[in-house]
């Protein structure tokens, strides 16, 4: 079917299937799964395939899209073209989305667009991903790492001020410790903007969260949403038997095939052995193994096509694990060194 522009109406039973969850302590339900798009949303992939995608997410009930400045690419497409998909598309329900950006990583030229966490790159990147995507403001806007360069009074005042002038709604951190974290619920605290969120790294292959950082964000109140819960793809089928032309290894994309040697493959192996006697994609247990935790607001896929976000959205179907189901994940869901995050993480 090809599909235009201006020709789209969300069907009507979107919101008969998903599950959502409460954020923290806030009044915000997010869908259980959201859509992440860091990859699949760049100048490297049609239009209309992202197009096509988005489509599906929301008349499935995935209300949450999230976004980055440099997500592309290059930087700044992935927001660039979503703006062009929402305005044809999505403009009239934008009181049923919530779309979230960050800014963290270099962006642009000069001194103030290497990232951090300075008040100059976090509010004039904040003005720039607005003009991309064609809004006036963004739900949730957020620090994407922490910067030891930066005192942190700076970079949570920055996102407060984002909030007072209505360009977002709350605010969220990103791979930040638990250390960090408790500093930052204090600072936005007493500045009168909570901290609605936080958007680690977590996956049965990446389990740092569990140290300490679940325990702080259940004790304060706070959302989390976990990014990468598919380990960059490691926990789907499609590495099982090597690396395929075109995949996120074959690519370079934020997955290093050294990461895939015979013993994490074994693992991921064992996974896929548990997931097929839960009925499950080895995909779907992953997904609904981070969801186990009641902490967990919200897992973030990426979906380079309509039949692979139909799939992740089937963990739904599944949620819940007995105490030997556990036990044998535990004996495979162990670190696989894919933390590309960690200095953020452990600072």
């Amino acid at each position: 079917m090809t599909l235009h522009a201006d020709d789209y109406t969300a069907q009507r039973s979107r919101y008969d299937s998903m599950t959502y969850r409460r954020c923290g302590a806030s009044g915000l339900d997010l869908p259980a799964v959201s859509l992440g798009l860091w990859h699949n949303f760049g100048d490297d992939v049609p239009l209309e395939r992202q197009r096509a995608t988005l489509r599906r997410a929301f008349d499935l009930g995935v209300t949450h899209f999230d976004l980055a400045n440099n997500y592309g690419p290059p930087y700044g497409s992935a927001e660039r073209n979503f703006g062009t998909i929402f305005a044809q598309d999505f403009r009239r329900y934008r009181d049923e989305l919530i779309l979230s950006t960050k800014a963290g990583y270099d962006m642009w030229p000069g001194p103030y667009g290497q990232g951090g966490g300075s008040r100059k790159y976090l509010l004039s990147s904040l003005d720039q991903s607005l003009q991309r995507m064609g809004v006036d403001y963004v739900d949730i806007f957020y620090s994407h790492r922490f910067d030891d360069t930066t005192p942190l009074e700076e970079t949570m005042g920055a996102l407060d001020t984002a909030v007072r002038q209505g360009k977002a709604l709350y605010v969220g951190i990103s791979s930040y410790s638990g250390s960090r974290t408790q500093e930052a619920v204090r600072i936005l605290r007493d500045l009168g903007t909570p901290l609605l969120i936080h958007q680690p790294s977590y996956s049965m292959l990446n389990r740092w969260v569990e140290e300490d950082l679940l325990d702080v964000l259940g004790v304060e109140g706070v959302g989390c949403i976990a990014f990468s819960p598919l380990a960059q793809g490691m926990l789907t089928d499609k590495y099982l038997k090597g690396i395929p032309a075109g995949s996120r290894a074959a690519q370079g994309k934020s997955l290093d095939p050294k990461m895939l040697d015979e013993t994490a493959l074994k693992h991921v192996r064992a996974l896929n052995r548990i997931a097929k006697a839960r009925g499950q994609s080895l995909a779907q247990l992953a997904l609904a193994w981070v969801l186990r935790d009641e902490r967990v607001t919200s897992v973030l896929i990426g979906a380079s096509s309509v039949e692979q976000l139909e799939d992740s959205l089937g963990a739904l179907d599944n949620l819940a694990f007995d105490d030997t189901e556990l036990a044998k994940v535990d004996q495979h869901a162990v670190d696989a060194g894919i933390n590309i995050w960690k200095t953020s993480s452990t600072s």
